[in-house]
């Protein structure tokens, strides 16, 4: 029994590995290329999706190709324009199998691997493109780089690069057709500027805006100079200005005071007892607290006993520091003595403006 079950166990995995040599499936993305002893024929091409049967390889084998399409890229290459520039172009290509039997009969001495056979394709397909990015030099800088619509010579270009890549063979004449391969689509990734290009622009650039920033510069520095000219002007004449307005003032003001000044030179001591009682009179005690020494010309008549001492039509004397001699002195007050205004003189304080007023009305 167990051995029984060996031999189906060994048919089994048998039969399964005839059916893997002898099977092989096509995907509807794919085609497949079935050759006998290494050679294809017109009928070894197999396009519809499905299961098909071989002979056990070394007899038949089968190479499968993706129909899908696929993009190469052609990294930067130096090309000169049409004004005499250098620019720096990546293309691009996409590409697809579009007859396997031709592709398999150009690419088949790199191996019977479609992948090895992809990367000979791709090597003569970098060639073409190559050539066809030599299309710019017919194009302007302007043309490459302007993006406005209606403007752009860029779908120009990239289509007669087409053209050009379509119709570009290698060394032995071999067109792209004789490959088996169908081109899609060809174009430009980018356009740059060389290093060396660039970094020249790049100095001119800077230098031209260091350029412009000296002149803005100077511009600035010449009317701010402009301005303190003037600034200065303006305030040498409205310092006359005002020089002048104040001589004339002060000239009015000596001639409007010189005949108060007149009157007050014959009795200049009442002029400034009269003075004084008018700053006293113009002080707010209610809101005002000054704390002033005795000195201060304007304050002798708030001492105590300022008044003493007078004769009747005796004009105290307003002179700073007097009445502290007088004050210094010892001095015995009379006690019955009224003042001028008809008061005793023993009231102690401070004398107030009216007191003061009294004493000058009763010195006239």
């Amino acid at each position: 029994m167990q051995k029984m079950i060996r031999f189906i166990l060994a048919a089994i995995v048998v039969a399964l590995l005839l059916a893997y040599m002898a099977t092989y499936t096509v995907r509807f993305t794919e085609a497949a290329v079935l050759t006998t002893f290494g050679r294809a024929g017109d009928g070894s091409v197999k396009r519809d999706a499905g299961l098909y049967f071989k002979m056990p390889y070394p007899i038949q084998s089968v190479t499968t190709y993706d129909t899908r399409t696929r993009l190469l890229e052609l990294k930067i290459e130096t090309q000169q324009t049409a004004d005499n520039r250098q620019v720096a172009v990546e293309a691009f290509c996409m590409w697809r199998v579009s007859d396997p039997l031709k592709f398999f009969q150009t690419f088949v001495s790199a191996g019977e691997q479609s992948e090895a056979q992809y990367r000979r394709a791709e090597d003569a397909l970098r060639a073409n493109l190559r050539s066809a990015a030599g299309v710019v030099s017919n194009y302007t800088m302007n043309d490459l780089l302007t993006t406005s619509a209606g403007q752009s010579r860029l779908p120009e270009l990239e289509q007669r690069m087409l053209q050009a890549f379509r119709a570009g063979s290698d060394q032995e004449g071999t067109r792209l057709d004789d490959y088996g391969i169908t081109a899609v689509e060809v174009g430009i990734t980018r356009v740059l500027l060389p290093e060396e290009v660039t970094k020249a622009v790049f100095d001119r650039m800077k230098s031209g805006r260091e350029r412009l920033a000296k002149e803005i510069e100077s511009q600035g520095m010449s009317q701010a100079q402009a301005i303190r000219e003037k600034a200065k002007a303006d305030a040498k004449r409205i310092n006359a200005f005002a020089e002048r307005l104040a001589q004339e003032i002060r000239q009015r003001g000596d001639l409007e005071a010189a005949p108060y000044l007149k009157t007050m030179d014959q009795n200049p001591q009442l002029a400034s007892y009269l003075i004084a009682l008018d700053f006293i009179r113009e002080m707010d005690p209610r809101s005002t607290t000054l704390v002033l020494p005795s000195s201060l010309p304007g304050l002798d008549l708030l001492m105590p006993d300022a008044l003493a001492n007078l004769k009747p039509g005796e004009i105290p004397q307003i002179t700073p520091g007097a009445l502290l001699e007088r004050v210094a002195q010892p001095q015995a007050a009379p006690a019955s003595r009224p003042a001028p205004g008809g008061r005793p003189r023993g009231d102690a304080g401070m004398i107030g403006p009216d007191r003061a007023a009294a004493a000058a009305e009763g010195t006239k």
